[in-house]
């Protein structure tokens, strides 16, 4: 047996096989293999680069993708740039850098990075947003949504970043601050450009059945899609003319309403209010705009304001007060809900603190709870206090209800949604300028799309200004046009869009990225697409993915692509955290970087190391000091080879035993994205070879297999160690190895040898052998203990021996 007398040098393997890979790339597309499309979530080009919780995503594409290419597969597996929007704008505002020259930089320098983890990436694919010959068709995407009527402008109070100086869509409020700035949002009333994405709410919340897809994203996009069934209820303002329509969910439960509540932006809010009410109610309409809408509904304390005016219940004609409170918003709804304090702890709350009468009128028993101190809201009861449906099941009611107030002329059955329109203006200079002119004859008119790009303008000014208007509005040059209906003066749009805008649609561009005529070709978008598997994080999970899913099933709907949904798969890698699940960021000053890392243990060790350290799913804390034990696995493994690669050894029993428990064991963990026990599964089988080769060696067959199993995960070594096992071939071009059940099979058994129920022993036999032979066996390893007479022998094949004594 020879013994290794080459040392591991993971930069001169590493270096030799990145450039026989760029000569000779393993994955090309010979027309004959079938596709597999796998994608990442492409970055935002920062100004940090990349750390160590980025490469995780990047890692784990690569070897799903590898893992692919091994079962025959072409893979498209590309890498681009998302790289407008306010994440390249606000580091090139803090660094004093024009965005353009700052975004440049910083692909350059993450696409190195990029390069490091040494992804099979086909580069000929890539994309950047802010190429005009991209946004080309980001903007024909818009010219068709407006001429398909999903386009409108609306002048509305909307979510405001004080900091960014920009609106902002619901989705990019967490927890009442900005998405990407953590500041403060509140409201501004401006006039906005708005994408339908309401009018495909349905399809959007039934198709998420058709996608493998983690439920807990399922849930989260139907949660924010938020559909229910009810009924829209008219009722009359006492002493007026006008009405005030609620939409409810609960319209068996009318005649508990004893109050109402407006949003404080409510068109009747101000009118509504008496002589005595009214600088309250005007006061309290000022405090609540000062308020985001994801902060109303979370306030713990309800705030409110009597406006002195009452509506009439159409059911039984009782007076029900009339209320402002901020924790109804305008645009949910009508904007109006009727109260039942008695089964809604939120009403409840309202009615105790201000003194407003509460009325049972659902009851467990069909009995009334005397000095109810909580709302009942369990959903099934009997009927009270409510005329004629006394007595009534209110889980019956509440579906016959609708109709029922229908017939009675005073309302009508309706499905109401959570989901609001998208807020698509952004009053900042860097994204796609919006391709419309504003005519005073013609009114908002597109661009021709033989015309676009519209290309985005230099300036010098690109900070925000904070006034409601994008920088561009100073450009008059550009601003100043022409009606394309009418030839008349006219002035160009003048917001951008979101970063959302080109992440919404860029996995299509991959496969035909150069084409100039058409944003897809039909033939590739039939061939190559949808996307097989999507791999990032799941903060995206209301954002780009449901965007992405509207714009997907706009193209579908006007014939660009023939499928309606973009991502099949769907898996959410977890964060790598700093010390104590601390994000890692620069403010921190807990980031790390790859780059030593690679230099110091190789990309190899590094892509092991982003695996081993927790259950890809989850969050993980990054430790620097685990890296060391993945190296000497990669260092202990390659001896291994090196010192048996020229034995003669001969196939044993068991190592074609462990050759298949080990194919069986890394595949099943790789199907079902265990990555984390992957690692640990070749640091066992490992431990294992060495144990053997130390005995009688280990066979080629079963060195190659190993060999073939690790590449995707530590590509560089396997490729040299094939090499090294006499390949002249890429390891990248063999078939995943396949295991026999059969053949993992023990040929001997281990039995627990009893005496009256009681284990005495233990012996191996063979896995057929016969009852005499066992119980042979079983009495002979515990001859000693046999004492007495033998009164029945017991074998119950492959798991238990009894002898029963007297």
């Amino acid at each position: 047996m020879s013994q290794t007398t080459v040392p591991y040098n993971h930069r001169a393997v590493e270096q030799k096989w990145r450039k026989v890979w760029e000569d000779k790339p393993i994955n090309v597309n010979d027309g004959k293999k079938p596709k597999y499309y796998c994608l990442d979530m492409f970055p935002y080009p920062s100004g940090n680069g990349l750390h160590v919780g980025h490469w995780r995503g990047y890692v784990i594409s690569d070897v799903w993708s590898r893992y692919k290419l091994m079962h025959g597969y072409y893979v498209i597996h590309p890498m681009g740039w998302d790289a407008f929007g306010l994440p390249a704008e606000n580091y090139a505002i803090k660094m004093g850098v024009h965005p353009e020259k700052s975004t440049a930089e910083n692909i350059r320098n993450i696409k190195r990075q990029i390069q490091e983890i040494a992804a099979i990436y086909d580069w000929d694919m890539e994309v950047n947003t802010t190429d005009p010959e991209f946004y080309k068709w980001t903007q024909w995407i818009f010219v068709k949504m407006f001429k398909a009527g999903l386009a409108y402008e609306k002048e509305m109070p909307i979510n405001w970043c004080p900091s960014c100086k920009t609106g902002l869509a619901n989705e990019e409020v967490v927890n009442g601050k900005c998405e990407r700035c953590g500041a403060d949002v509140t409201k501004k009333n401006l006039k906005q450009w708005m994408l339908k994405i309401t009018k495909y709410a349905d399809r959007l919340l039934a198709d998420l059945d058709k996608l493998d897809w983690p439920e807990k994203v399922k849930k989260m996009q139907t949660d924010w899609i938020g559909k229910s069934n009810g009924a829209e209820v008219n009722f009359k303002v006492d002493g007026s003319d006008k009405e005030i329509t609620v939409y409810t969910t609960r319209p068996d439960t009318l005649h508990g309403a004893t109050f109402m509540v407006l949003a404080p932006e409510h068109a009747l809010a101000k009118e509504l209010a008496t002589d005595e009410t009214r600088a309250a109610v005007e006061d309290y309409i000022y405090q609540s705009s000062l308020k985001s809408s994801v902060d109303r509904l979370q306030d713990k304390e309800k705030t409110g304001v009597f406006t002195g005016s009452y509506a009439i219940n159409p059911l039984n004609g009782a007076k029900v007060p009339i209320w402002l409170s901020d924790y109804v918003l305008a645009d949910y709804g009508t904007g109006a809900i009727m109260c039942v304090p008695a089964h809604d702890d939120r009403d409840f709350e309202f009615a105790k603190k201000f003194n407003i009468p509460i009325i049972q009128v659902i009851a467990k028993d069909g009995k009334e709870i005397e000095n109810m101190t909580e709302a009942y809201t369990e959903a099934k009861g009997i009927m009270i206090n409510s005329g004629d449906w006394n007595g009534m099941e209110s889980s019956v009611l509440k579906k016959e209800a609708p109709e029922m107030i229908e017939k009675m002329g005073f309302g009508k059955k309706t499905t109401n949604y959570k989901l609001r329109d998208w807020v698509f203006s952004r009053q900042r200079y860097w994204g796609e300028p919006i391709p419309i002119v504003h005519c005073p004859d013609c009114g908002a008119v597109p661009v021709p799309e033989e015309e676009l790009p519209l290309l985005l303008p230099e300036v010098e000014s690109y900070q925000p200004t904070g006034t409601g208007e994008s920088p561009l509005a100073d450009i008059t040059e550009w601003v100043n046009t022409t009606c394309p209906c009418c030839g008349k003066p006219a002035k160009r749009e003048t917001n951008t869009m979101p970063q959302w805008a080109g992440s919404s649609w860029y996995f299509l561009r991959y496969v035909d990225n150069k084409n100039k005529d058409e944003l897809v070709s039909r033939e590739k978008a039939d061939k190559y697409l949808p996307v097989d598997m999507y791999i990032g994080g799941v903060e995206h999970a209301v954002l780009h993915l449901l965007y992405s899913r509207f714009y997907t099933k706009f193209l579908y709907d006007i014939g660009v692509i023939d499928f309606d949904e973009p991502f099949t798969k769907l898996f959410n890698q977890g964060m790598i955290t700093g010390k104590n699940g601390i994000k890692m960021s620069k403010s921190k000053g807990n980031v790390v970087s790859p780059d030593d890392l690679v230099r110091d243990y190789g990309c190899d060790s590094l892509r092991l190391y982003e695996l081993f350290v927790g259950p890809p799913e989850l969050d993980s804390e990054w430790d620097d000091r685990g890296i060391d034990g993945v190296y000497r696995f990669i260092t202990r493994f390659w001896n291994l080879v090196m010192s048996q690669k020229d034995a003669d050894v001969a196939e044993t029993k068991e190592l074609v035993k462990i050759r298949h428990k080990l194919v069986y064991d890394i595949t099943q963990r790789l199907e079902s994205f265990s990555l984390n026990t992957v690692i640990s599964g070749f640091m066992e089988y490992n431990n294992k070879l060495i144990d053997i080769s130390k005995k009688g060696g280990v066979d080629k067959k079963t060195l190659e297999t190993y060999v073939l199993l690790l590449a995707p995960f530590a590509p560089h070594i396997a490729e040299e160690l094939w090499s090294e096992l006499g390949h002249d071939t890429s390891v990248f071009a063999e078939r995943w190895p396949e295991y026999d059940k059969d053949a993992m099979e023990d040929d001997e058994v281990e039995i627990a040898v009893q005496i009256n129920g009681k284990t005495k022993g233990v012996v191996s036999i063979a896995k057929d052998a016969s009852k005499e032979d066992a119980l042979a066996a079983g009495k002979a390893a515990i001859a000693d203990k046999l004492t007495g007479n033998v009164i029945k022998e017991i074998y119950v094949p492959g798991k238990i021996i009894n002898i029963v004594m007297k």
